[in-house]
């Protein structure tokens, strides 16, 4: 019996460790480049010591504005491992359930699902524990009012010379 619930235990396990890489996988390129440039932020705090992994989407929003260009806004949440900052392997990391969420919200250009440096991508991530109604309202006014623009005229808008 106890061997049944050993065996029972440890492939809840890998069947959790699973479904954390598998959320992040699932995402569409453009949305993964995303959180990575999310992760690669946050990790680079001084304050943080424990590594982070990708939990869920909450909201994903894409506008396809034409020749491979996409405007992404994505709302998600990243979770604390068991493992240290830095950590190379993540594949035996852990969530953690002792520490808060953190709630991320950005806004960015893609052209052929590489972020464009121009305008700058918007990345807001804060403990949900300390997230206001005002913070929530300006991540959407802000990534509302940036100036996301298909930029200079295209050969579409010319009319020539006579």
């Amino acid at each position: 019996m106890a061997a049944l619930l050993l065996l029972f235990s440890v492939g809840a396990l890998f069947f959790y460790s699973d479904a954390q890489e598998n959320n992040y996988n699932k995402l569409p390129e453009g949305f993964k480049k995303g959180v990575d440039l999310a992760l690669e932020k946050l990790h680079s705090h001084a304050g943080i010591q424990h590594h982070f992994l990708f939990l869920r989407s909450l909201l994903q929003s894409d506008i396809e504005a034409g020749f491979d260009v996409k405007y992404i806004y994505h709302h998600f949440y990243l979770k604390a491992t068991t493992c240290q900052k830095g950590t190379a392997d993540t594949t035996a990391c852990q969530f953690r359930n002792d520490r808060p969420l953190i709630d991320c919200a950005m806004c960015y250009k893609s052209y052929q699902d590489e972020i464009e440096q121009e305008p700058k991508p918007y990345i807001h991530c804060v403990h949900k524990t300390v997230l206001t109604q005002e913070m929530k309202t300006a991540r959407v006014e802000h990534c509302s009012n940036m100036g996301y623009s298909s930029g200079a005229p295209t050969l579409l808008a010319s009319t020539g010379e006579k």
